[in-house]
């Protein structure tokens, strides 16, 4: 199928022989006259074909979707959606004791500017380019014909995802079913998901495999969550056999979200507290010596290049007061989720902080995103999340 075309300058088919996903504008040597969303071919300054994929008029102007001549139709998703929902069931993440997951991670799945992430019966379904959003429906059609067993609602939700710029008519809306319950199960655990008004598509499945790592290590600590959003460590650590759990955000809606998740899983337990605080101040506030395990999970500090150098700044700042109020033999668990700073970057953030503080520090865990987060050997910048889980002394 040839779709309107975009000519490429000679010498920037390079990345695309690679099999690497984007085509960004300054490659681009002319094209036809195409609107965001458009699907477009991609040819070699020779003319020769090199795929199909979306367009968009921003710096990353193409998102590769095929590297052969195939229209990008209902059955080109069910055939994609088909082999991400296979590979699911390969790392065991259908189980009675489990049924949240990613189905589709952008990239990492050949369908760049996608996320569906799946609660239940229910499956979120977040665009990223205008591409995904006006396809949103053919997605759909394709989730239920190769799901239908497991998904009987999918709910839009990109007003946040989508570029401003493109003026589209992004509200969030059920495109199958309705809403019949917000109750997912992790690893035997319970938790509400706001997938209607809460961050990204509700909950962080990406913590998922920290969060187990995380419970091994919590018999009888006092445990202390930064940024807990809707407490997923917090229920882990409590389930681990925590002495004590504290959850902080600085949301008191991500404490309601945290204070309901626990309640579902540990009714009238009182090991847990919560408070309504902004994380450096509470580091700063709280005595030192009394917590043993410390989660360190922000939000992304740098969603952009430009704010690299403010980023680093701030996780160095962060770990820093960890370090310096954490107790003797005590563990840190530190995160961040910041495609723009990368893994050597996140570390020497950290590892100034250690220094700073005079204390002595290990490295018993190095960590990433799950395996249903996967990163597509073609595009390394898919590997997002970095952690270390630190024994301090």
């Amino acid at each position: 199928m040839i779709y309107k075309q975009i000519i490429l300058h000679k010498g920037k088919d390079e990345s695309l022989k690679r099999f690497h996903p984007w085509v960004f504008s300054g490659a681009i040597a002319r094209k036809d006259a195409v609107e965001d969303g458009d699907p477009v071919s991609v040819l070699a300054h020779d003319g020769r074909f090199i795929g199909n994929g979306h367009y968009e008029a921003s710096s990353i102007a193409v998102r590769m979707l095929t590297f052969d001549d195939r229209a990008i139709d209902e059955a080109f998703f069910r055939e994609r959606l088909a082999a991400a929902f296979e590979m699911r069931k390969t790392l065991g993440l259908l189980r009675d004791d489990n049924n949240s997951f990613r189905l589709v991670h952008g990239e990492g799945d050949f369908l760049p500017g996608l996320v569906i992430d799946i609660y239940g019966n229910t499956a979120v379904v977040q665009a990223h380019s205008p591409g995904m959003h006006f396809a949103r429906k053919q997605i759909s059609a394709a989730l239920v014909g190769e799901l239908g067993t497991l998904v009987k609602n999918v709910y839009y939700k990109s007003e946040t995802t989508l570029p401003y710029k493109a003026a589209l008519d992004s509200t969030n809306e059920y495109l199958v079913g309705e809403y019949d319950g917000d109750v997912a199960l992790e690893n035997g655990l319970k938790f509400h998901v706001d997938w209607l008004r809460g961050q990204k598509t509700g909950f962080f499945v990406d913590q998922r495999e920290s969060r187990s790592l995380l419970e091994r290590y919590s018999a009888g600590r006092r445990v202390l969550n930064m940024f807990c959003y809707t407490g997923g460590f917090s229920f882990y650590a409590m389930r681990g056999g925590a002495q004590e759990v504290c959850s902080v955000d600085s949301s008191a809606k991500a404490i309601k979200l945290t204070e309901d998740n626990v309640a579902l899983n540990f009714p009238d337990d009182e090991r847990h507290k919560s408070v309504v605080e902004d994380a450096f101040k509470y580091l700063e506030a709280m005595p030192g010596d009394y917590y043993d395990l410390i989660v360190l999970d922000p939000p992304a500090f740098a969603k952009h290049k430009s704010a690299l150098k403010n980023a680093l700044i701030g996780y160095r700042r962060l770990n820093a007061r960890a370090f310096a109020k954490i107790k003797r033999g005590g563990l840190l668990f530190t995160f961040s989720c910041s495609q723009a700073v990368n893994k050597e970057q996140f570390r020497l953030a950290v590892f100034s902080a250690a220094a700073m503080s005079g204390r002595e520090v290990k490295i018993l865990h190095q960590l990433t995103q799950p395996a249903d987060h996967p990163i597509s050997i073609y595009h390394p910048e898919g590997e997002y999340l970095k952690g270390l889980v630190l024994y301090v002394e």
